[in-house]
């Protein structure tokens, strides 16, 4: 079960909505995910520009949890700026703080993401911050109050899958609330690599939109990330220098 603040879900997949060919394979997507989690920018949405689409206009919203996210803030103000709205508007008070600090590599920025999560708990929302694998900045965060941890596998959208494992090991080790693996995540191996490592879900968007069978790719992302947290909680064998027999020499013992 992953439970986020106030929030307990079955399923440990978070999908976005954005970027799909069209609705009906983005809705066939989302439905064979399993997810219970849509994320979506906020600025993107039509409930606020009306030239941009609506992205969620197919969608049961009566059956997901949503994810307003700040993507497109630069600061803290803004980023505390696009929470309230999205609140006003009734979408939902758990909130994805997001805010770049590069626009080459889009990465978060430390400061600014630490100051709008600051705010935004004090305002009440459930916070999860999205962060680089910045070991630290994690501890700072969870200290503040946030309710989940969402460190990025490797830049945003580029697929190259988890570039260090250590850091993200570090992270999962020394907290206590959720982490889920946010951005650059290519493969189904790439999300079962991040659940084995013992993360509480894995947050997916153009590695199922961006697929040439984006329906395909998030049933095979379900199944991994399902076999990834199986695997972590039955516990690998340990890593040996040389060889063990599997058929022992010794007698197995009779019960």
């Amino acid at each position: 079960m992953l439970r986020i603040n106030n929030f307990e879900y079955s399923s440990r997949v978070l999908l976005g909505t954005g970027k799909y060919p069209d609705f009906d394979t983005q809705k066939a997507a989302i439905d064979v995910s399993g997810t219970e989690i849509l994320t979506f920018s906020v600025r993107r949405m039509n409930i606020f520009e009306a030239s941009q689409p609506n992205l969620l206009e197919k969608l049961d919203l009566a059956k997901y949890s949503l994810l307003p996210n700040t993507a497109g803030a630069k600061s803290a103000e803004e980023a505390v700026r696009i929470a309230k709205l999205a609140r006003a508007s009734g979408l939902c008070d758990m909130i994805k703080v997001e805010v770049i600090g590069c626009e080459k590599t889009l990465l978060p920025d430390p400061i600014e993401t630490l100051k709008a999560s600051e705010e935004l708990l004090k305002e009440g929302f459930t916070v999860l911050p999205y962060t680089s694998d910045d070991v630290l900045l994690a501890r700072r965060l969870e200290e503040l109050g946030c309710h989940a941890i969402m460190p990025g596998a490797s830049p945003i959208g580029s697929g190259q899958g988890i570039i260090n494992r250590l850091n993200l090991s570090y992270i999962i080790e020394q907290t206590t609330v959720p982490v889920i693996v946010d951005a650059g995540i290519g493969t189904p191996s790439d999300a079962a690599i991040a659940m084995e490592l013992g993360a509480a879900g894995v947050l997916l968007n153009t590695a199922v939109s961006g697929a040439k069978d984006p329906i395909k790719m998030a049933l095979a992302m379900k199944l991994s990330i399902q076999a990834g947290r199986l695997g972590y909680e039955a516990g690998r064998i340990p890593i040996r220098r040389y060889a063990t027999p599997s058929s022992p020499v010794e007698e197995m013992s009779h019960k």
